[in-house]
């Protein structure tokens, strides 16, 4: 059972994660957080693209907002 768990650890360690190697290796603490922010700044983006998209859906008004139970209820 135990060879199962390094199987994971393997695939984790070593394939899926192999591409975080390189900010380990960085010298600058300003590069790593830069490319920090970048993501928190897509990130902040993507959250307000889709704030932005419920926002245009709700105030079409197409949804259903009864207050009922369901039908077999």
């Amino acid at each position: 059972m135990s060879n199962f768990f390094y199987g994971i650890e393997d695939l984790f360690v070593n394939y899926l994660f192999a591409t975080y190697d390189i900010f380990r290796f960085m010298e600058s603490w300003w590069t790593s957080n830069t490319i920090n922010w970048v993501f928190s700044v897509v990130g902040i983006i993507a959250m307000l693209y889709w704030m932005k998209q419920l926002k245009i859906f709700n105030d079409s008004g197409e949804e259903d907002k009864s207050i009922s139970s369901h039908s077999y209820l």
